[in-house]
């Protein structure tokens, strides 16, 4: 059995850079999901230079540390590139979820920090690791901004209102942890491994993505594989852009974004004993 990965990322608007990177190594993938500013950051360069450079700086690293080390190094390496043009201290600072895995001979190791979502399709169930401490935390503050249409004059206001509430909270023991300025948001990360005899397929997402099923709850990550397998990785994207345009004031499914920036890896494992992807 041959592995094969496919990915696909896509803006979730046309006039604005998609702040989503999808990353793909000989023996690693990675996604990153920048987070929306909607306040000032503090930062000369912004968020999709912030998510490209920790990128590069994870795939120039990746074979020499462990998951958590990895994430630390790279998140303090790109912290030192802009300390002294921008205000790291600032609430709004530039910051990604990620979701990173590395394939070894005979094991996967994983981590996942903010709402990403990782699954692996085992035959006969998916088990689905996700960071939901980003979600719990905002489930109150997303009330308000829930009553309102995307067409709403005061949909903006509210929003703002709500990434206030939310940056007070990130990166604290109260809140969540996601990848900014401060190295030890590594060690809040989800990680672990899995023996890759048990697993078939792996799929990796942005919550741009995932949404078909923990926001519209249209998919399982049964029939997301079965996408995944059937017609690749941008056929399931197109399945989530056709979903949000037959919701375009975002009543039936509230969220912040009609369409979000979104991000999926996908890899068949075959079970060669190399220990690398073969594409």
């Amino acid at each position: 059995m041959t592995r094969h990965t496919d990915s696909a990322s896509e803006p979730g608007s046309l006039s604005v850079p998609n702040e989503d990177i999808a990353l793909l190594g000989p023996d690693f993938f990675i996604v990153l999901d920048g987070l929306t500013a909607r306040i000032e950051t503090g930062c000369n360069h912004g968020v999709p230079w912030y998510v490209a450079t920790l990128a590069d700086t994870l795939s120039t690293y990746a074979a020499d540390y462990t998951l958590e080390d990895l994430l630390r190094i790279s998140i303090d390496h790109v912290a030192d590139l802009h300390r002294d043009t921008c205000d790291l201290s600032a609430a709004g600072t530039p910051a990604a979820a990620i979701g990173l895995v590395r394939i070894h001979r005979d094991h996967l190791s994983y981590l996942v920090l903010g709402d990403v979502s990782l699954a692996f399709d085992l035959g006969s169930e998916v088990q689905v690791i996700t960071d939901s401490r980003m979600r719990d935390a905002n489930a109150a503050l997303q009330v308000e901004v829930n009553l309102l249409a995307a067409n709403s004059p005061h949909k903006e206001a509210a929003l703002i209102r709500m990434k206030q509430a939310e940056l007070a909270i990130r990166n604290t023991q109260e809140g969540y942890w996601v990848a900014a300025a401060q190295p030890e948001a590594a060690e809040h990360a989800l990680t672990g491994e899995i023996a890759i005899s048990n697993v078939l397929n792996v799929a990796l997402l942005t919550d741009g993505a995932a949404r078909c099923v923990d926001l519209f709850g249209t998919h399982t990550w049964s029939d997301v594989f079965k996408i995944l397998e059937d017609g690749g990785a941008a056929t399931l994207l197109q399945e989530v852009r056709a979903i949000e345009r037959s919701d375009p004031l975002a009543q039936h499914w509230p969220r912040n974004k009609v369409s979000d920036d979104a991000t999926v890896i996908f890899c068949h494992l075959g079970h060669d004993g190399q220990g690398v992807l073969s594409t």
